[in-house]
């Protein structure tokens, strides 16, 4: 299965515990992040919960700060374990350019 893993830090873990099962997130570009001038950031209800992955978000970032929604769901507990991604989103809800980076 196809999902774009969000990179979320111990500063989000309590956010994305209270998540449901699914959830609509809101991608919005960052560029006055000190460490990625090309950050976008992942929000639930207003709350940034993460950061898409450095290589697809610079490849997404668009100046512009247009911000898209996109379904996301939280990780099975093996790929927290695995990996640490907590939040999964799935490309097939988003605008095309950000899923046709995800294979």
């Amino acid at each position: 299965m196809r999902h774009i893993p969000v990179v979320a830090g111990l500063a989000y873990r309590d956010r994305v515990a209270r998540l449901p099962s699914q959830f609509t997130v809101t991608l919005k570009p960052e560029p006055e992040n000190r460490f990625n001038h090309r950050a976008v950031a992942v929000l639930v209800n207003g709350e940034k919960v993460g950061y898409l992955p450095p290589e697809i978000s610079r490849r997404y970032f668009r100046a512009d700060s247009v911000t898209v929604e996109c379904t996301g769901h939280r990780a099975p507990a093996s790929a927290v374990e695995d990996t640490g991604v907590m939040i999964l989103i799935d490309p097939d809800s988003c605008p095309p350019e950000l899923a046709d980076d995800v294979e």
